[in-house]
């Protein structure tokens, strides 16, 4: 059975209203309110990764190295919360009002390998 294209509007935190349509086979929306802060954090993230190169390159102390690794990973998994969170609020809810039952498994498979 072939799906309809489904048009609806979204009321963001900030007041905007967004409408959008889903094209077949794909009934929920990619919005995101975080993803001005998502992208800065995984800019500094990078940032920190290239310092610590550096501190390799130049031969600094192994436990200086593991510490500063120790920022970036506990940076990247608070990125990933901070995804998680939008994911949920936005297209989750917006697949469980459309009955997409396969962006639910997707989002269980996606918490599965970040938890790893």
């Amino acid at each position: 059975m072939e799906k309809q294209e489904k048009t609806h509007t979204h009321m963001l935190d900030d007041g905007r209203v967004l409408e959008h349509s889903h094209e077949p086979g794909h009934s929920h929306s990619h919005t995101h309110t975080h993803t001005k802060a998502v992208l800065n954090r995984l800019s500094r993230a990078i940032g920190h990764l290239e310092s610590i190169r550096r501190m390799v390159e130049e031969g600094r102390d192994c436990s200086e190295v593991l510490i500063q690794l120790s920022a970036v990973k506990a940076a990247i998994n608070n990125t990933g919360k901070v995804i998680l969170q939008d994911h949920i609020e936005h297209c989750i809810v917006d697949a469980v009002e459309s009955g997409d039952h396969e962006a639910l498994e997707e989002l269980n498979k996606a918490i599965d390998r970040f938890m790893k």
